[in-house]
């Protein structure tokens, strides 16, 4: 399976123009985008034209706010595997910067959508907003779209089973507490992140737990401590494992490193682009009084990963989706 086309929007070509399109900043594609993105897949195919998201980069957060931390869920490579998996074509991405920020909603609709991709119709949320001051609101894109000939699809909140609504910023809450089953819930699917394999210090190997090393971004706001977790490989090939976020207290104390222990695995992972999906949160990060102790906790930690991945289960038709899907293609984006 192949993951959404990624499209700079100044070098649109001819066979992505005159899709469906949904516009956001979908950090997360979680379950309440999904409603967002079935309808455009749905009209797009009724149609027979590209169904694609609009979104942005960097994350408009990150250039309104820069002085603050932001923990993303998604990078743009997870979007398009995720995107691909749910049948969207394309996704085209916006350079969001100072500029960009002070386009009116008149110009985003002039500009962005006629002119640049030509769109048959625009899918968004019931409470979107978009342009400068957020002056664009689903009637105004109705109404303009009525004049310039295109149609709106407004689509409803979506939430879990007690209506609370599904949040990008729930679901990093849930992450910085540890609480993987509640993130993957509201996710759809089980969160995972994208890496190289990176030499290290050696040190697991001396405790009888060789490690691929793989260093996240400074903003990740995954909780620290001990994961039941898999690894999956370029070739789709998928490998339990048990993982440490964290500083190494026993040691260095050093900086943030996820450490995955592969089980009953032999080859060599260094500089290969992995894949580390999460199941369960196991304990917090710990200082050990001797390595004795720490190497009789860590035996404890991979039966017990063990046992989760064991009865975990294959997830949901997304998540095999998402790891039956290549690695992002497409266009440079700038």
């Amino acid at each position: 399976m192949l993951p959404a086309t990624l499209i700079p929007l100044d070098a649109v070509p001819p066979v992505f123009r005159g899709g469906i399109l949904a516009i956001g900043n979908f950090d997360g594609m979680h379950r309440g985008h999904h409603a967002l993105f079935e309808a455009t897949r749905r009209e797009a195919e009724r149609r027979g034209v590209p169904a694609l998201i609009l979104t942005f980069e960097p994350h408009p957060r990150q250039v309104l706010r820069p002085g603050e931390p932001f923990f993303r869920l998604t990078p743009l490579p997870a979007k398009a595997r995720i995107a691909g998996a749910l049948g969207i074509s394309g996704i085209v991405v916006a350079r969001f910067d100072a500029a960009f920020a002070q386009t009116s909603a008149e110009a985003f609709v002039a500009n962005v959508l006629v002119r640049d991709l030509d769109i048959a119709a625009v899918v968004v949320g019931h409470d979107f907003q978009f342009g400068h001051d957020r002056a664009g609101t689903p009637g105004y894109l109705q109404a303009e779209g009525r004049r310039l000939g295109f149609e709106t699809i407004v689509v409803g909140a979506v939430g879990d089973i007690e209506g609370r609504p599904h949040s990008a910023t729930a679901i990093r809450s849930a992450l910085e507490e540890g609480d993987v089953a509640a993130a993957n819930h509201d996710l759809g699917y089980r969160w995972f992140v994208a890496g190289t394999v990176q030499h290290g210090d050696k040190r697991g190997r001396e405790l009888g737990y060789p490690t691929a090393n793989v260093r996240l971004p400074a903003e990740c706001g995954l909780a620290l401590g001990i994961y039941a977790v898999t690894l999956t490989r370029r070739d789709g090939s998928v490998y339990p494992a048990v993982a440490s976020y964290g500083k190494r207290p026993t040691f260095d104390n050093g900086a943030v490193l996820l450490e995955v222990h592969v089980f009953d695995f032999a080859g060599d992972l260094y500089g290969e682009e992995v894949n580390v999906t999460f199941f369960a949160y196991l304990r917090g990060e710990e200082r050990f009084s001797s390595i004795e102790a720490l190497i009789e906790q860590m035996d404890r930690d991979s039966l017990t990963a063990r046992a989760i991945l064991a009865s975990a289960g294959p997830g949901s038709a997304l998540d095999a989706a998402i790891t039956a899907t290549s690695v992002a293609r497409g266009m440079p984006i700038p």
